[in-house]
């Protein structure tokens, strides 16, 4: 799931941004691409709001699309993926690019692992707090009926709410679409999820929770954007309500938690430049990861655009092995 987020408006999908930042920027010392796709290949404006923190250190950033082939991404210190939002429809594609890139940010060992939502079994084994999941992989029989109350029907390779429905299985027109949206889906060769829907989303929202290099900068709230069964959806996603959120107490220590267990759950994940934790409240109001976003998640800069671009920048900035006297 993520946000739109307007575009940076540029000439050409590959575009340098120094002229933005000239006065206030230090010597060019390293270069950075931020990863875009071919339907939206300039940069968002949210992401745009670190040009400036960045050029401080002197970094410059080029908005690339991943699946160009002209790109020379070896020129790059780092290539950082934003919005790479096509890249559900070509997985395989995608993944064999990240194995390509000389110096992915996330690494691409976490993306591979990240890209499919059945890591939460991994979770919940993990005794972290999860949404309950019931897997339906291609070919096999399921019985809708089981399942009582509202529920969620999704793929687990998806994004921005593609081929996502809430169903109330005590309505039988539901329950009808249910099925059948499961069977078309499943037939399509995707594995589906089949969790409850939580009421708390339609009041109190989502709380998404930022981490940049392990630390965490700011929180988000999402609201409610499941209305009933999938229909159609044009573009590559759904716009998400959002605005800052000060998470509890119980919301923070759940996403420390599953943070310093992510190097256990997968390689490559010691020193991730970022995570968002995606929580939602049961019907207790305990927290229970919903989804844990590495590969392209939005950041939500514009929730908390005071502090976040600078500490996403301080953050890079380490990665890329310059130290913060550079950007004084």
């Amino acid at each position: 799931r993520r946000a739109a987020s307007s575009v940076h408006h540029t000439t050409s999908p590959q575009h340098t941004h120094s002229k933005q930042t000239r006065n206030m920027a230090a010597a060019v010392t390293k270069r950075v691409a931020y990863a875009t796709c071919e339907e939206l290949p300039q940069m968002q404006e949210d992401d745009a709001r670190t040009l400036e923190p960045l050029a401080a250190y002197g970094v410059s950033v080029d908005a690339c699309v991943w699946s160009d082939k002209s790109v020379d991404w070896s020129k790059y210190d780092a290539v950082v993926l934003r919005s790479t939002w096509d890249y559900t429809a070509r997985l395989q594609e995608f993944l064999e690019w990240t194995r390509r890139v000389p110096r992915l940010l996330n690494p691409p060992s976490v993306v591979a692992w990240n890209s499919d939502k059945v890591y939460l079994t991994q979770l919940a084994a993990a005794n972290l707090p999860t949404i309950p999941t019931t897997l339906i992989r291609p070919g096999e029989d399921f019985d809708l009926s089981k399942f009582s109350g509202e529920i969620v029907i999704k793929p687990t390779v998806s994004a921005g709410s593609q081929n996502t429905g809430r169903y109330n299985m005590a309505d039988a027109a539901h329950a009808e679409k249910a099925k059948a949206e499961a069977a078309r889906l499943t037939k399509e060769g995707h594995t589906l999820m089949i969790q409850p829907y939580m009421l708390s989303v339609d009041t109190y929202g989502e709380t998404g929770l930022l981490y940049f290099n392990g630390k965490f900068s700011h929180a988000m709230r999402k609201g409610q954007l499941l209305y009933g069964p999938y229909e159609p959806i044009t573009g590559l996603y759904v716009d998400e309500p959002r605005t800052h959120r000060q998470p509890l107490a119980s919301e923070r220590a759940l996403a420390d938690r599953v943070v310093a267990a992510l190097p256990s759950l997968v390689e490559g994940a010691e020193k991730l430049l970022y995570a968002r934790i995606d929580l939602i409240l049961d019907e207790a109001q305990s927290p229970l990861v919903l989804e844990i976003e590495l590969t392209e998640p939005s950041l939500f800069f514009e929730t908390s655009p005071t502090t976040s671009p600078k500490t996403f920048a301080d953050a890079l900035a380490e990665q890329l092995g310059i130290t913060r006297t550079a950007a004084v």
